[in-house]
């Protein structure tokens, strides 16, 4: 491990998960990774050992950062210190976060309303979600309808429902007369 390797952990607006802030890429490359379960190590050697830890429900990795969600029936304080054994066991390998057995998921045709509504996203809304220790995935329009994925601490947050009305759809509808709604899928 690098002798100057950070990591400090910040909440979120999700009680379930938290932030682990790393002072070396993580998941740079991807838009980021979401695991609502154990992914095989060749998939994700830190994503598979974190899902290790008893009570590790969700794994959201960043580009500098792990989001961790815990099961409702577990305790911060419980599972804190084998979740940061697991990302300083992963940061002294220096392999990397998605491995070869990762595949992104699939690409959305971005052509006309897709392309602008991804465009949005990537500007105005999925910043500010990562600052959260969440992201937001595309997937999919129909019919005046944008389907999003919540990830990492997004998932499952209370305040996730206004985020989403709020913020997501009225952006989304302000720039893109196309919207009518936004829904979690």
């Amino acid at each position: 491990m690098d002798i100057g390797f950070r990591m400090h952990a910040e909440r979120t607006p999700n009680p379930d998960s938290i932030k682990w802030v790393l002072s070396q890429p993580v998941a740079a490359a991807a838009a980021g990774a979401h695991f609502g379960e154990a992914p095989a190590p060749d998939a994700s050697p830190l994503a598979a050992a974190l899902f290790e830890v008893e009570g590790v429900v969700g794994v959201f990795l960043g580009p500098s950062f792990v989001t961790i969600t815990k099961g409702a029936e577990s305790e911060w304080t419980d599972l804190a210190q084998p979740v940061v054994d697991a990302i300083k066991a992963w940061a002294a390998t220096g392999e990397p976060a998605l491995g070869p057995g990762w595949v992104p998921p699939a690409a959305a045709d971005e052509g006309g309303v897709v392309a602008r509504i991804l465009e949005v996203l990537d500007r105005d809304i999925r910043p500010f979600v990562a600052q959260d220790g969440g992201e937001i995935g595309f997937a999919g329009f129909r019919d005046g309808v944008v389907e999003l994925v919540l990830q990492g601490a997004c998932s499952g947050c209370p305040s996730s429902t206004i985020t989403l009305k709020m913020g997501i759809e009225a952006r989304l509808k302000e720039q893109i007369p196309e919207v009518e709604e936004v829904v979690a899928v």
